[in-house]
């Protein structure tokens, strides 16, 4: 797999500091509350896990399945709720624990449904923020690293579901993805 890779953009211990900076901003922003930190599936699992560990405070978990790839290497466009969240919301703030935010898309169907439930509040915790692909608006509220325009893969992140077990995030060299793959994509923009 590591021959698959580019160029590494945040080593094992770059993550770690992140996770270690956000977890630890959470829990003096929510010291008198009982946030329910919402990890989106599957990509963020393992910044969810490590921001958690984090976190010395009262903390609630559940898991929301949101896509807009599809396996792809751009975003389709289109949203996919594929597992709900059981925790009722109403009432409740919420973390949501993003592996990236790229066009905001998925990221502000998650928001308007959770304000939708009634949540008392919604903030954003993303291991990345890729500012260059946003097409809707959407505010991230705690960033691990700003990412470039490129396609990142490793720490939970994947292509066709794979490098998801990569210890770092780096760049996944373009000839892994065919170009096939690139035209359709950026057809359904």
């Amino acid at each position: 797999m590591n021959k698959d890779i580019e160029r590494v953009l945040y080593s094992v211990e770059d993550i770690q500091n992140a996770a270690k900076r956000i977890g630890n901003q959470l829990a003096e922003d929510y010291a008198d509350k009982t946030p329910i930190l919402l990890s989106v599936l599957k990509g963020a699992i393992l910044w969810s896990v490590d921001v958690m560990r984090e976190m010395d405070s009262y903390v609630e978990l559940d898991f929301i399945d949101v896509s807009s790839y599809h396996g792809g290497v751009e975003s389709a466009g289109e949203i996919t709720l594929r597992t709900d969240l059981t925790t009722d919301v109403a009432g409740r703030d919420i973390i949501i624990l993003e592996d990236i935010v790229d066009t905001g898309r998925t990221l502000k169907y998650m928001i308007e449904l959770l304000h939708k439930r009634g949540a008392a509040s919604v903030k954003v915790a993303s291991l990345l923020d890729k500012k260059e692909g946003r097409v809707v608006d959407v505010a991230v509220d705690y960033v691990g690293f700003d990412v470039p325009k490129a396609f990142v893969v490793g720490y939970g992140l994947d292509y066709k579901e794979l490098y998801r077990n990569l210890p770092y995030v780096g760049i996944l060299k373009p000839k892994i993805y065919s170009e096939e793959d690139s035209a359709t994509l950026n057809s359904q923009e």
